[in-house]
């Protein structure tokens, strides 16, 4: 599979846009004047506490209080508790935790008043973004990521990713991981570092550890809110999550993030240098890669498929609703091959479009019945094989007795809408416009004008071909355009153009437009 990242940067904000095989799969967008991002790391101060809904509201410096559960507190938070007290106070002065007495871990069942306390600093993590009224989500389970490993503090589990499949290298990471991670730091291995060299490991585990003595520095003596560590830029990120052997481009249309860019990945994968390029040339960059033309065709209500067939996405505040529908253009004589085969398309286009609008929460999918059992468990298997390129946590339900699927998907950041609608030229969004029979008296006034101040031009009249039908219909002593001559002795010739709206027109003097009267 061939993957591209497209990168448009603008002054105000940077457009990402990610291709497999060509297809648009998922878009992300960055403000440049937003400074809180998912995984960024603050001392933040509880604000108040609501044991109702066993959370608390922290102050990170946000304009929203940010939301803390107890659920996102995490087993070691009187470890955190402990540190942060002990570090903002100046009782503890290394940022190494070989001393660091863990506390005993705390039930999942727990209440949140019995842990923490109003007005009191806490060590937090941005885990999910502000979505609608809601202010950002935290987390206590503090973790620094790289490309290949995890570092999460105040543990001393080692955990590989089930995506390695092979045992002997699983069992060799592990190994090897334990042999030199530092003392009460537990780590998880990424998929990415199936096959990688200990030096490599070793020097990313490094450049974590100088992270976090960052912001062990940031946050000695700090007063709450502060900032203690900022997670990397969109881009930077989706790099060191998703950069492949199976990524053949990155195209990016500014050269000072062209610059950046370069810097980061010869830091990271200086072999992949190659892959990176500066978009030169008078097109905008996602015009030139086609990706303008993918937005404006998968986003709205309807999302057309090559076969024809076609869904229907719904939201509402709880839910997200796909209709999956055959379409005119589906035929087969056996009914059963055809629903099947429209559902197996609908499962993958399904699967795209939950990545592209990051649609997250209950989803809920309406697909062609099905009768054999044979084909209901080949659509479930297509629908779990489609959703494995997913890097959002996801689970998929099986049919239902009524053909509904259930899916839920993590919900990170905010849904991506773009509205590809566009205003009505002809009634300016109202719905209404003018009787068709007006406009004739329009032109007939324009035209009586042009007449007599450009007596001695030869002009054209362009319209809709409706309106050029209407105007040249008939015998040549009932036709409009013959009355025109008759009354004035000057030929008025019309053309006519699919291109303009029903009641737009436009008057030429020798190919020049001449400006009276409304416009396309």
């Amino acid at each position: 599979m061939e993957k591209e990242l497209i990168i448009n940067s603008t002054p105000t904000d940077v457009e990402i846009a990610l291709l497999e095989n060509g297809k648009l799969v998922e878009l992300h967008y960055q403000k440049t004047s937003n400074n809180f991002s998912v995984g960024d790391i603050f001392l933040g101060k509880v604000q108040r506490l609501t044991p109702g809904l066993n959370a608390g509201f922290v102050d990170i410096g946000h304009k929203k209080g940010a939301f803390l559960h107890y659920s996102d507190l995490g087993t070691k938070i009187r470890s955190v508790v402990k540190f942060t007290q002990q570090v903002t106070t100046g009782a503890m002065n290394t940022p190494s935790l070989d001393n660091f007495e863990i506390e005993p871990e705390t039930h999942k069942s727990g209440k949140i008043d019995q842990v923490l306390h109003k007005r009191q600093n806490l060590l937090v993590q941005i885990f999910k973004e502000e979505i609608s009224t809601k202010g950002p989500r935290l987390t206590c389970e503090i973790t620094i990521p790289g490309r290949y490993l995890v570092l999460t503090p105040f543990n001393d589990v080692v955990a590989v990713s089930k995506k390695i499949a092979n045992n002997e290298e699983r069992k060799r990471l592990k190994v090897l991981i334990e042999s030199i991670k530092p003392k009460n730091f537990g780590v998880i291995v990424r998929t990415a570092a199936e096959g990688k060299k200990v030096a490599d490991l070793h020097e990313e585990l490094t450049l974590m550890q100088n992270k976090w003595e960052d912001m062990f520095r940031n946050m000695h003596k700090a007063e709450a809110p502060a900032k203690l560590m900022s997670e990397l830029d969109k881009t930077s990120s989706l790099l060191r999550d998703l950069l492949t052997d199976s990524f053949n481009r990155i195209v990016i249309n500014e050269k000072d993030l062209y610059q950046s860019i370069r810097g980061y990945l010869s830091s990271i994968a200086p072999e992949r240098l190659s892959i990176l390029q500066l978009h030169k040339g008078p097109r905008p960059v996602f015009d030139t890669h086609n990706i303008t033309r993918q937005i404006q065709a998968s986003f709205g209500k309807t999302a057309t498929m090559s076969s024809g067939a076609y869904l229907v996405i719904e939201s509402t505040e709880a839910m997200h609703v796909i209709d999956v529908n055959s379409g005119h253009k589906t035929s087969s004589s056996n009914a059963d091959e055809a629903a099947l085969k429209v559902n197996l398309e609908a499962a993958e286009e399904i699967a795209r479009q939950l990545r592209l609008r990051d649609i997250g929460g209950i989803i809920i999918i309406d697909f062609i019945d099905l009768r054999n059992q044979d084909h209901k468990k080949l659509l479930q298997d297509t629908m779990r094989d489609a959703m494995k390129k997913d890097r959002a946590q996801h689970t998929i339900l099986p049919l239902s007795k009524f053909g509904l699927m259930q899916i839920t998907r993590q919900r990170v950041r905010p849904e991506v809408k773009i509205d590809t609608s566009e205003v009505c030229p002809t009634c300016s969004g109202t719905g209404k416009m003018n009787a068709p029979s007006l406009i004739i008296n329009d032109i007939e006034r324009d035209l009586e004008y042009i007449q007599r101040t450009h007596a001695n031009s030869k002009v054209k009249l362009v319209v809709h071909p409706f309106l050029q039908a209407f105007l040249t219909q008939g015998a040549w002593f009932r036709s409009k355009q013959w009355k025109w001559y008759l009354s004035n002795f000057k030929w008025v010739d019309i053309k006519a153009d699919s291109s303009y709206h029903l009641t737009s027109y436009k008057f030429f003097e020798n190919d020049d437009e001449i400006r009276l009267g409304p416009t396309s």
